[in-house]
């Protein structure tokens, strides 16, 4: 019985190293995790029956971003650049003038020559409800 025990003990052991092995090799490699993007775009509501995005750079460094709105056309709408960090732009559309075309904002960092690009779609839909409710 001592024997079996013991035994099962060496294995118990074998299995927890095994295991500890196994599950910090990811760790050694080097490997960082992967980081959320530090650009941002967001509908943020209404203003004058106009659509407000908000554009958030949450980038720690200092550096300068060239910010573009096209249409489905390629037509430039809209073209700026911003330098700083943690930097926060609202955006008001007028849709009158673009009307139900869908939107591409291309926001480029000029340190690292990467680009988000952003597609804003609006879609309208009116939504007629009945309901029935019993009465006592």
């Amino acid at each position: 019985m001592k024997n079996k025990m013991r035994n099962f003990g060496m294995m118990l052991m074998a299995v927890v190293a095994l295991t500890f092995a196994f599950s910090t090799t990811t760790l050694a490699n080097g490997e960082k995790t992967p980081k959320s993007s530090s650009i941002e775009l967001k509908f943020i509501g209404h203003y004058e029956n106009q659509p407000v995005f908000q554009l958030d750079l949450n980038n720690t460094e200092e550096d300068e971003f060239s910010i573009t709105f096209r249409d489905d056309f390629g037509n430039v709408l809209y073209s700026g650049k911003v330098k700083g960090s943690n930097i926060s732009k609202k955006f008001m559309l007028n849709t009158e003038e673009i009307g139900d075309n869908v939107l591409s904002v291309e926001v480029k960092a000029k340190k690292n020559d990467k680009a988000d690009v952003y597609k804003i779609n609006r879609n309208r839909s009116y939504v007629e409800e009945t309901v029935v409710n019993k009465v006592k």
